[in-house]
């Protein structure tokens, strides 16, 4: 089912709407500066032995499960109380989990409870951040003009690249400035820092954010759900199909495309560390860039043709690009990360909206936690280790482009049948419908 609101409804306010698009920039700041940390902390919290990088990966791993649960409860809450107040809630959560992170005592200081308080408030920040992505995509897409939806909604993904380069950048601009000594003793603090500076200019930002004109509707009619994840379970099945399947696309081509490739060319050998990160800034630029025109492509067009054309390419091109890095050649490398970052970019840039277009305003945003962040669970976190782990056991160096490939061939048919979401086409194919109706 797709969403019956008038076209001519109000929108939201242009500075509500550039809150709302850039503040995506804080989940992914703080999601990839773990990441690139990871060596620092692991010598931070875990006293540095030979298996303390796998356990620092390891509570990555687990706190990425406390996302799917975060955005139930918050998917709930924006349902039931609004999307800005549940917004606010949230990046008040993160703040609090980034500050106190950086203040947390060491491995030195208190022995293994360091690791421990570390893993308590990766999960207490997943949780937070588990809403956010879905509670953006959701006021953005209820917040817009009709005939610019897909574009402004693809901003939420543009933004998330731009978090992404901060947290390189001033993870790259804390490890250059001073010495591994002074790193490790308080020097690891600067970017949590900076992050919870970052969250809490945010925070402070939604509070005076405007709410959704479509909650408010909501509210005007009397028809927000008491228990919206029943509601929308009850009544859009197909579409938390549908969601699901588009997430699934959109999470193997990013997790797999682009977060996996340098740690999948570092450890074939292909590239050193080093120019595999710089590698990675070349790719969230091209995401940077692709992502708008996509979304107003989307506006054009449609979202299935474009999601159509994004699963066939989905089909034919990881494989041979992972074919071309492993082949080796610093041009053919480029080459084939800034094709998969794009593609990863285009399913990300026209999944927001039609994913949130799925379902009308009431549930609206449970279904997409219970659609979009089960399938970025399953598809996201687990596959880069997967790939990885398939790679080493079999020696086939385009197994994760075929990864891509099968999942991209099995959502293809419901790409094919699923319902135009783009307001000004859907209201054309329903037209015809009912003139076919009318046909004796």
């Amino acid at each position: 089912m797709t969403s019956t609101e008038n076209h001519r409804a109000p929108e939201a306010s242009r500075a509500s709407m550039a809150v709302a698009a850039l503040s995506t920039v804080v989940e992914w700041y703080d999601f990839t500066l773990y990441l690139y940390f990871a060596t620092v902390l692991s010598r931070v919290f875990f006293g540095g032995g030979r298996n303390s990088l796998l356990a620092t990966l390891a509570g990555f791993a687990i706190s990425y499960g406390m996302r799917p649960l975060g955005a139930m409860v918050f998917g709930h809450l924006g349902d039931r109380i609004g999307r800005q107040r549940t917004l606010v809630l949230s990046m008040m959560l993160m703040t609090l989990a980034m500050l106190a992170t950086a203040l947390l005592p060491d491995h030195a200081a208190i022995g293994p409870a360091a690791g421990a308080w570390l893993l308590l408030l990766r999960c207490f920040m997943a949780f937070s951040v588990g809403g956010e992505y879905t509670g953006v995509v959701a006021y953005l897409l209820e917040g817009a003009r009709e005939d610019r939806r897909g574009l402004i909604t693809s901003l939420a993904s543009a933004a998330s690249e731009v978090g992404a380069l901060l947290a390189v950048a001033v993870a790259a601009l804390t490890v250059g400035a001073m010495s591994t000594v002074h790193l490790d003793a308080w020097g690891w603090r600067i970017p949590f820092f900076v992050g919870a500076a970052l969250a809490g200019g945010v925070w402070f930002a939604r509070s005076g954010m405007e709410e959704s004109p479509d909650f408010l509707r909501q509210v005007r009619q009397r028809t927000v759900p008491k228990s919206p994840l029943r509601h929308t379970v009850a009544r859009h099945r197909p579409a938390l199909l549908r969601t699901f399947a588009i997430s699934a696309l959109g999470s193997i081509t990013y997790y797999v495309g682009i977060t996996y490739v340098p740690a999948f060319l570092n450890s074939s050998g292909i590239l050193a560390e080093g120019r595999s990160l710089w590698l990675s800034t070349v790719a969230a630029v091209a995401v940077i860039l692709v992502t708008p025109l996509t979304g107003a492509l989307s506006d054009r067009v449609g979202r299935k043709p474009v999601l159509i054309w994004l699963g066939v390419a989905g089909m034919l091109l990881p494989l041979s690009m992972f074919g071309l890095m492993a082949g080796g050649g610093e041009l053919h490398v480029a080459a084939g990360a800034i094709v998969l970052a794009c593609l990863a970019g285009g399913v990300s840039a026209v999944g927001a909206p039609a994913t949130a277009e799925q379902f009308p305003g009431e549930g609206r945003l449970s279904g997409l936690a219970l659609g979009v962040t089960v399938a970025t669970a399953i598809f996201g976190g687990l596959t880069p280790f997967l790939a990885e782990l398939l790679v080493r056991l079999t020696g086939w160096t385009a197994l994760p482009g075929a990864m891509i490939a099968a999942v991209a061939l099995v959502v293809m048919p419901v790409l094919l049948t699923m319902p135009e979401t783009q307001p000004r086409l859907a209201r054309v194919h329903a037209r015809e419908q009912a003139a076919k109706s009318d046909v004796p």
